[in-house]
């Protein structure tokens, strides 16, 4: 048995001899341009022709889909690009839930919010929807689940992308979440490598480190990601994150070696990730425009290295034939050799035809499947059930127009780089249609809460990238200092209620009623009021400590 049909026989892949064959034929039909095209995974905006021309012109391995709001018009552009390929695409998302959901799909929760609800067979409820419908649309590898453990309040880049703060929670759900994906033909792949969680900054502004020492690394995230390889995950995104213990163990004087991102780490993802936990399976850089990978080296010197440490996927190019220039030129003078250009290819091409893309990689989308009035009546059950009662020690609750009919609300609206600042959210109209009296704080105006019977500030941040920081920014809020200075709940009824970023209370430990929500969709905001209005049980269990570690927030 040569090493093709050793990588391509054995798990995550387990390949018949027909589609072994398939392999083979297909490697041994492309040339180097071609091989070097196909270790590209494009980003892909937008709809029509243009679209399925430009990409079709790059000729990469697969494309991951953001989409926009005309859910038909996507589904059209993307049944032109895959029968458009050459080479059957990989086409991938990251299927998150909520506001990352697609538009012509079911509205599901985020996956702090199932690990709120704390329900595994709930979560794999949640999945087997979002994997459904994503094979149905074309979909065929999620970058999902996220194994990052919540362990710094202030990660912003964990949060709510995250399934919180304890291994063991987070092991049974991703688990559930990888068997879904997997059993309906979507490729799963846990994120990100080697772990994150520990480092309060964004790898995509810096790279980020994980300080764990090798014991208790191997006890946690290494535990994560055994679990996740022994369980047949297809996939492993290697990050812009350094793990220097690991590499000082190796050599104590590697100096700024030690902090190499695992994107471009060969110790990392070949020595750690391939021959000691024995991962098989197609390894994905973490998107190469992220500055966790641009702080660290010139693209002409990082982007090979990622190939030649041992990723078989570059993620995304802002500049796509100047990147194809530096692999060629890396092939040229030896920084990247013709058997590791040859391997990821076999990696590359064995997912595809694991996920039977040889076979029906070009059948449109079965429209009927997306949508359909169960999936969402059994995502709406699961989506109730993560609200989640922090506290409320002035026993503000339930609320009710008899008691606080005038309602002033302090929100920013709904906040998130990819749809824009500042969306509206329904919440406020739904709860004029209860009977309240709603106004919205406007700093021009500057109501003064003791006028009214009710003050909420309604926060509505799920995790933001490339924000440093998520908090509650009070002179925002309030439009000045003056505003941000003001406490006025020892007067009046107040309470917060976040559809994202579950620690609020690090910033107002004395707020008197706080509850999370996690998740900003429509869906989540009607459940949440059910909730606060005593027609629903809160039935959410804390994912993370929502007080900080602060011993007065509780009170």
């Amino acid at each position: 048995m040569d090493q093709i049909d050793r990588i391509l026989s054995a798990a995550p892949f387990n390949l018949d001899p027909a589609a072994r064959d398939w392999v083979r034929t297909t490697l041994a039909d492309m040339d180097r341009a071609a091989k070097v095209r196909q270790l590209f995974v494009h980003i892909c905006f937008g709809t029509g022709p243009e679209v399925v021309d430009r990409i079709t012109a790059l000729a990469p391995a697969g494309i991951t889909k953001f989409f926009g709001p005309d859910g038909r018009a996507e589904l059209d552009t993307l049944d032109a690009l895959r029968a458009a390929a050459g080479i059957p695409y990989l086409v991938s998302s990251d299927l998150e839930g909520s506001r990352m959901s697609p538009s012509f799909g079911t509205e599901v929760p985020n996956p702090l919010a199932l690990a709120a609800v704390d329900d595994v067979q709930a979560s794999a409820t949640i999945a087997r929807i979002m994997a459904e419908e994503a094979r149905a649309a074309g979909i065929n590898w999620s970058f999902t689940p996220v194994l990052d453990i919540n362990a710094l309040f202030r990660s912003p880049i964990v949060a709510t992308r995250g399934l919180g703060s304890d291994p063991a929670r987070i092991r049974d759900h991703a688990l559930a979440h990888i068997r879904e994906l997997q059993a309906a033909g979507v490729a799963a792949t846990v994120k990100h490598w080697p772990g994150e969680g520990h480092d309060d900054r964004d790898q995509h502004l810096v790279t980020t480190i994980n300080p764990l020492s090798i014991e208790d690394w191997h006890a946690t995230h290494g535990a994560l990601y055994r679990a996740a390889i022994e369980a047949g995950v297809m996939s492993v995104m290697s990050a812009h994150i350094a793990f220097p213990a690991y590499v000082l163990a190796r050599d104590p004087d590697a100096g700024l070696e030690a902090y190499r991102p695992a994107s471009t780490s060969r110790l990392l993802n070949q020595t750690l990730l391939r021959e000691e936990m024995g991962f098989n399976g197609l390894i994905v850089s973490d998107a190469t425009p992220m500055a966790g990978l641009g702080a660290w080296a010139h693209r002409d010197v990082a982007l090979p290295e990622v190939v030649s440490s041992g990723c078989d996927i570059i993620l995304f190019s802002d500049e796509p034939e100047a990147d194809i220039a530096r692999i060629e030129a890396a092939l040229d003078d030896g920084r990247i050799t013709a058997d590791r250009l040859d391997e990821a290819m076999v990696r590359v091409l064995g997912l595809k035809a694991a996920l039977g893309l040889h076979r029906d990689g070009t059948v449109p989308a079965d429209r009927a499947k997306l949508a359909t009035p169960a999936s969402a009546e059994a995502a709406r059950k699961v989506t109730a059930r993560a609200p989640t009662l922090v506290k409320d020690v002035q026993g503000i609750l339930p609320l009710s127009p008899q008691h606080h009919r005038r309602v002033l609300i302090y929100s920013t609206g709904i906040v998130t780089p990819l749809h824009g600042e500042g969306m509206p959210m329904i919440f406020p109209d739904l709860l004029r249609a209860e009977g309240f009296e709603v106004t919205l704080y406007d700093p021009a105006t500057r109501p003064d809460p003791r006028q009214f019977d009710l003050v909420l500030y309604v926060m509505a941040e799920e995790t933001l990238l490339t924000r440093g920081r998520i908090f509650l920014d009070w002179n925002r809020l309030t439009g000045g200092m003056h505003g941000a200075m003001a406490r006025h709940w020892h007067e009046v009824p107040t309470a917060l209620i976040s559809f994202g970023y579950p620690y609020y209370l690090y910033d107002a430990p004395r707020l008197p009623c706080v509850v999370n929500a996690y998740a900003t969709m429509d869906s989540m905001q009607r459940a949440t009021l059910d909730c606060l209005l005593g027609r629903a049980e809160f039935q959410g269990k804390n994912p993370v400590d929502p007080f900080c570690g602060q011993p007065d927030a509780r009170f």
